[in-house]
């Protein structure tokens, strides 16, 4: 199959390339595409047959047409076409401009995520979300993910503290979701609980967010969804430096951020940098006081350089990241509940009676020696090139990843885990021109791997390569009120390692990894491995234009991801996650079949988005607690719990209902309101024979989610304040009774219920120049002291009874955020 489509590829390339040129002819027509006085690039223009897209400027120019009558259509993402007529004398050089007419409907909404090329929402048939920067910066957050997913139905996250959250997607996450920066995949060993991605939060423009498979365009790890974070291409006036400074600062966890942005346009070119540091302390709660080890320090540098010609564009960027992140563990005194530390090594802690930790430690920004160290470099470029009415498209990049966990107090400088990951992605595509309206695109995309343990003392995964490549064939076309779009892809992933030996260390009296060629003493603790998971996917949807403002969507696809280094080849602690990790080597890759059916109207006065999903996988992997034939809890190391992982049969389904209310007699107000629900049933029989019901469902499924929310705008400048707007929001979490209890691996979950509460406005001179802007919120305003089912620290606990009736860390309590965002610019 794979050499089948490769050859393919290869065939469309040639024929592609041995086009000749049109004829020599008479007569030119010439102009620009504009659109409320601003430029509209890459619009697409018509002249009989003939087809070619507007140049980054909006200029088009069609040579050598016979002399006659033409009719010129126009047509722009996002805009409403446009047709004109005129007359073309031989010899004759006429020009014919446009001004295209925004579509204000929100199905207009231009995404690039999941799709060969931009396409508007309302042709796209699988469920997409986008999130805008104005939209993130009112809300008071952590990090990027949280900022991105809050509010969202249907996306979720499963948190260790404030500043590390893992995306799910309707039930499913980790390395089922696929996070991408600029259309480039994250790699930075997402399967580990206890760090985030490395992603500036306050560099990203907008956030794609696709609910369901997309392995027909990415391949593996894209079994639940996307999300694409894609930061801002420069703007502004040509031969200005334009910039912002953005200051944060949230009271739970006396977070402290400052941004600063710049971006230059000259000509052709654009160049944009983001610099931003971000310093914290333990947040707080009401149940738990100060929370012992949460603090963390955060550093982004990232770089952009663009260059747009006729003959289509390359970009070079790179981005680069350093955090210096706390781990909790979790450990109390038994009476006072208050936290402790450790201050021996594992082999003689006892983690009930550790020292208390002091109240300055507690209130302190300085960082604890038990603490993770993770890095993040990425050099990337996207280049487009024009080839007739078709193109090509190329995408290369570089990453490594750099994790350090830092876990003996004896020696805090000895990294416990220590893992250096080389990433090289690359991709192609072609997209045809369009062939009796269909459009057609062939791709091949993948990426190379390297993974290396360095001077460590905890090996949880082996030295591995991975080779991964896929190639796909998608199709798009519409037909009257209806879009078609579907294709079919396969892949091929190779991962192996060679054996991999651990000795004790006489020196420092750890573990160390030693050489093959000196194993005399050695235990072997990976032995070598080499195997191919392959998986052939497809999807096929349609999007039925009832009107320009009602559109109906369904969905079939298939997805497939094949099973992740650690959930084939741990065996080993992971000293932030505080969990030692036991893997399967003889999983199989997993297959989803997905279907969706949906419903979205933008009327005149409300909005309403319905869409419902059901997901059925083979081969489903999730964690367990391991347990001893006694019904104890296996201790490998000690207050370390072991999970070994498991594969079942599974099923999720569910679906989200928003309604948007905007009446027209009040402009100034929105009624924000949704629904999400998902189950996860785990159909492992063998597990349902013992356990019952305690293993019906699957590990951490998000409960019944309610949000409302009102937020009034105003449209008039009042003294210094223009666009200001203040708004109230109730985030309601139904109780979680259905969840894996097998073991104990999950408890009941009681419902909760947020009020949140911000405004904001910009600032404006008396001339209404804009001065700066500032968003003011608070969340859990109330201070309600609540658990999330989601949130890892719910179970670091390790007394069975405790003096106040509470089990593990809660969630963060009240919270007071201030962001200010000064722009400006050079004359």
């Amino acid at each position: 199959m794979a050499p089948l489509l490769l050859r393919l590829f290869l065939s469309i390339l040639i024929i592609a390339l041995a086009i000749p040129s049109a004829g020599q002819e008479r007569a030119i027509v010439r102009g620009t595409i504009m659109s409320d006085g601003k430029v509209v690039p890459s619009a697409s223009i018509t002249v009989n047959q003939n087809n070619l897209v507007a140049d980054s400027n909006g200029h088009y120019i069609f040579r050598e047409l016979p002399a006659g009558i033409y009719i010129i259509q126009v047509s722009g993402v996002g805009y409403r076409p446009a047709i004109k007529r005129m007359h073309l004398k031989a010899g004759e050089t006429a020009t014919m401009n446009f001004n295209l007419d925004a579509n204000s409907s929100g199905l207009a909404e231009v995404i690039v995520t999941a799709v060969s090329r931009a396409t508007e929402l309302r042709r796209n048939p699988v469920p997409v979300a986008v999130v805008s920067r104005k939209e993130m910066n009112t809300r008071a957050t952590g990090n990027i993910i949280d900022a991105i997913t809050r509010g969202l139905p249907g996306v979720s996250t499963v948190t260790t503290g404030p500043n590390i959250s893992k995306p799910f997607i309707r039930g499913l996450g980790y390395n089922r979701v696929l996070t991408m920066y600029d259309g480039i995949r994250q790699e930075g060993q997402q399967w580990g609980d206890e760090h985030g991605i490395e992603i500036d939060a306050y560099g990203i423009e907008r956030a794609e967010v696709v609910k369901g498979p997309a392995s027909l365009t990415y391949g593996s790890d894209a079994t639940a969804g996307v999300i694409n974070m894609i930061p801002a291409l420069p703007e502004g006036a040509e031969g200005k430096l334009k910039g912002e400074i953005l200051t944060d600062y949230q009271s739970n966890n006396a977070m402290a951020a400052t941004s600063l942005g710049l971006s230059y346009k000259r000509n052709d070119w654009k160049y944009a940098l983001r610099a931003t540091g971000k310093i914290a302390r333990d947040y707080r709660n009401k149940a738990d006081g100060l929370v012992y080890n949460t603090g963390y320090r955060e550093y982004h540098l990232s770089g952009k350089v663009r260059t747009d010609k006729k003959w289509g564009y390359a970009q070079v960027a790179a981005t680069l990241y350093n955090n210096i992140q706390e781990i909790p563990d979790g450990s109390r005194d038994s009476s006072s509940r208050r936290f402790t530390k450790q201050i021996l090594e594992s082999d003689l802690d006892d983690i009930k009676n550790r020292p208390i930790v002091s109240n300055n430690e507690l209130r302190s920004y300085s960082i604890t020696p038990l603490h993770q160290h993770i890095q993040h470099y990425r050099l990337y470029t996207h280049n487009k090139l024009k080839a007739g009415a078709g193109d090509f498209q190329l995408t290369a990049g570089f990453q490594q990843s750099i994790r350090r966990e830092y876990n003996h107090p004896s020696m805090p400088r000895q990294a416990g885990l220590y893992v250096v990951l080389n990433t090289l992605n690359y991709g192609l595509k072609y997209n045809l021109p369009d062939i009796k309206n269909y459009e057609l695109t062939v791709g091949i995309n993948g990426m190379f791997q390297n993974n290396k343990s360095r001077d460590a003392t905890d090996f949880p995964i082996p030295d591995y390569d991975l080779s991964d490549i896929g190639s796909y064939l998608f199709v798009k076309r519409t037909v009257g009120k209806f879009d078609l779009s579907g294709g079919v892809r396969y892949d091929n992933r190779n991962l192996r390692w060679n054996n991999f030996y651990v000795q004790n260390n006489p020196v420092t009296g750890f573990d160390r990894q030693v050489a093959p060629t000196d194993t005399a003493g050695a235990s072997l603790q990976f032995p070598a491995f080499n195997r191919n998971y392959s998986g052939v996917t497809g999807s096929f949807g349609v999007a039925y234009n009832i009107t320009e403002r009602v559109v109906l969507k369904a969905n079939i696809a298939r997805g497939y991801r094949s099973p992740s280094i650690t959930e084939v080849g741990s065996n080993g602690l992971d000293p932030g996650a505080r969990i030692v990790y036991q893997g399967n080597r003889n999983f199989e890759p997993e297959f989803s079949l997905q279907q969706d059916i949906g419903m979205i109207a933008y009327l005149s006065d409300v909005n309403i988005s319905v869409e419902l999903f059901n997901n059925n996988i083979d081969h489903y992997i999730y964690q367990a607690k391991l347990y001893d034939d006694n019904g104890e809890p296996v201790v490998i190391v000690p207050g370390n719990a072991t999970y070994k992982y498991q594969q079942a049969r599974a099923r999720l389904y569910g679906g989200e209902v928003s309604i948007q209310l905007h009446p027209r007699s009040m402009e100034w107000l929105t009624f924000n309101n949704s629904v999400a629900y998902v189950t996860g049933i785990n159909k492992n029989d063998q597990l349902l024979k013992i356990y019952g019901d305690k293993a019906k469902y699957l590990p951490f499924i998000p409960p019944l989610h309610f949000n409302s929310s009102v937020k009034a705008t105003s449209n008039t400048i009042y003294g210094i304040f223009s666009k200001a707007y203040a708004t109230v929001e109730a985030d309601a979490f139904g109780k979680q009774d259905r969840f894996y209890g097998a073991d104990d691996t999950e408890t009941f979950t009681e419902g909760y219920m947020l009020l949140n509460i911000g405004c904001g406005a910009t600032i404006v001179s008396r001339q209404g120049r804009e001065q700066f802007q500032v968003f003011f919120q608070v969340t859990n305003v109330l201070n309600r002291v609540y658990q999330s089912n989601q949130s890892r620290l719910k179970y670091f606990e390790y007394f069975a009874a405790t003096p106040d009736g509470r089990s593990g860390i809660y969630n963060m309590g009240r919270n007071i955020g201030v962001k200010v965002i000064v722009p400006f610019s050079s004359k």
